[in-house]
C-alpha cells in the first residue's frame, strides 16, 4: 500500500511521525504510511516543521507548498504537497526507500 493519494491541488501523502530520534530521516514504509524521524520534540510544532522541511528537500518543492492537512498532535499525519503529480511523488519515493 502506497502512502500516496491523488488530489486536485497536488498529492496527499500519510505519514507515521517519530519525534525525538537521532537523526533526521526516513524510516521505511509502516501500515501504508511512510515513518520519519525528526530529532525535534514533539511540542508546539516543532517536529511536524522539521517533517515539513525533510518532505519540502526530498520532493524538490518550498516548504510552503507542504499542509498539514490532518492529526496535527497525533503520530498519523496526511500532508498535501501541492503543485506535485503523483508520478513525480512516487518516482522521488522510491528513490529514498
Amino acid at each position: 500500500m502506497t502512502p500516496l493519494e491523488s488530489h486536485p491541488q497536488g498529492v496527499v501523502i500519510r505519514v507515521k511521525a517519530r519525534p525525538g530520534a537521532r537523526r533526521n530521516a526516513f524510516a521505511g514504509l509502516h501500515d501504508g504510511a511512510l515513518s520519519i524521524d525528526v530529532t525535534a520534540a514533539p511540542e508546539k510544532g516543532k517536529a511536524n516543521d522539521a517533517i515539513i522541511a525533510l518532505l519540502a528537500k526530498t520532493f524538490g518543492i518550498a516548504k510552503s507548498s507542504i499542509e498539514l492537512i490532518s492529526s496535527p498532535a497525533n503520530s498519523q499525519k496526511r500532508f498535501l504537497l501541492a503543485e506535485l503529480d503523483l508520478a513525480t511523488a512516487e518516482k522521488c519515493l522510491s528513490d529514498i526507500l
